[in-house]
């Protein structure tokens, strides 16, 4: 069998840690071909480490794009740059995966899957917390119904000072915002999939920058150092409230930089039977003979996805997961896991709660 050609397109850190390693153990399916970065060097560094014997090098990714043998590409740039080089890749008749989130607007992840339908390329969004084994054992215990009609939902992606210090995530201009586009969209996507209700009805939100924009040098504390005030440009928290069509609520909390002792992320979730979260291993709460019942979920030790872990157990790695199953789908022998129509009502939802916060005025989708 012919071997599929596959490009890169961003060679930063979320394509060492991630979709380099992630594609490097499908290799007996597909060739590790093109490599493109804006900065030569980064480009030429994943080629050395990851590429087949005639593996290419670009800084310009429509040069890229331009090779007939490249089937797929991914798309691991800053989020403002993802509809534009997913929408010219599938154009140029290139399947896609790109990293998370979708895109930094509404307006672009809808155009993301008008191009898909229209072109008939795969696009999917690497949300690889999916493939965490405590969030599969989560869905799998929804799916069997124990919850009943799941009415309520909190998630949450709070950090108390986990500010990035590297590449563009403070640049609004490059970003798109601050910790709701970047952490949030992760633990939405996994509520609404574990509720499987992509029915959105409204959106109220509201985004804070009070410790971003004005810490001073001895007042930061911040796990990854410090940051520089005079370039934060984008939100530090946003809260919001998600109403559902059939009645359904989420309530929605994320952070970078907020004075609380952090409850980390998780997945809350109340159904009419029964109840579930992971805040101390997933746990479930029911009624069993007249009495309140907690019950822990035995799932495997969380694996994570840098690069320096995948010799342990590599099928285990969230990022193979999702390697394993993108090249299954470009081969025919299987689905997308993550669903474009999925991932843009996911930033239609984090939109809105920029403009909620923006106009003080809920959102109505319809």
């Amino acid at each position: 069998m012919k071997k599929l050609k596959i490009g890169f397109i961003g060679c930063g850190g979320i394509a060492f840690d991630k979709h380099l390693p992630g594609m490097a153990t499908q290799t007996d399916k597909i060739d590790m071909y093109a490599f493109c970065d804006i900065i030569a060097e980064r480009a030429e560094e994943a080629r050395q480490k990851y590429g087949c014997t005639d593996a290419k090098m670009y800084t310009d990714y429509h040069e890229l794009l331009e090779d007939p043998e490249i089937y797929a590409v991914h798309v691991l740039t800053p989020n403002v740059k993802h509809c534009e080089i997913s929408c010219a890749a599938m154009e140029a008749g290139k399947h896609v995966i790109c990293e998370k989130p979708m895109a930094a607007t509404a307006a672009d992840a809808k155009k993301m899957l008008d191009t898909s339908k229209r072109t008939g390329k795969l696009l999917t969004i690497g949300y690889q917390y999916r493939h965490f084994d405590a969030n599969r054992a989560m869905k799998d215990y929804v799916s069997t119904g124990a919850l009943g009609d799941i009415y309520y939902a909190e998630t949450t992606a709070i950090r108390r000072r986990g500010i990035p210090t590297w590449g563009v995530f403070t640049n609004k201009a490059e970003q798109g915002g601050g910790p709701l586009i970047d952490i949030a969209t992760h633990s939405l996507d996994l509520t609404l999939w574990m509720m499987n209700n992509y029915e959105v009805e409204s959106v109220t939100g509201v985004s804070f920058a009070k410790i971003g924009k004005y810490a001073a040098p001895d007042e930061m504390g911040n796990d990854f150092g410090a940051w520089d005030p005079a370039k934060y440009e984008v939100e530090d928290s946003a809260f919001g409230f998600v109403r559902m069509k059939n009645g359904a609520l989420i309530n929605l909390r994320c952070s970078w930089a907020l004075n609380m002792i952090a409850p980390g992320g998780s997945v809350l979730l109340c159904g009419t039977k029964g109840g579930l979260d992971n805040s101390d291993g997933v746990r479930a709460n029911h009624v069993v003979a007249n009495r309140q019942v907690d019950s822990k979920i035995a799932t495997r030790a969380p694996r994570f996805m840098p690069s320096n872990l995948i010799d342990r157990n590599p099928m285990v790695m969230p990022n193979v997961a999702e390697a394993e199953i993108w090249v299954n789908a470009l081969l025919g022998k299987g689905g997308l896991f993550v669903t474009a129509e999925q991932a843009y009502t996911v930033t239609r939802i984090l939109d809105a709660i920029y403009q909620s916060s923006a106009t003080g005025k809920t959102v109505y989708f319809d």
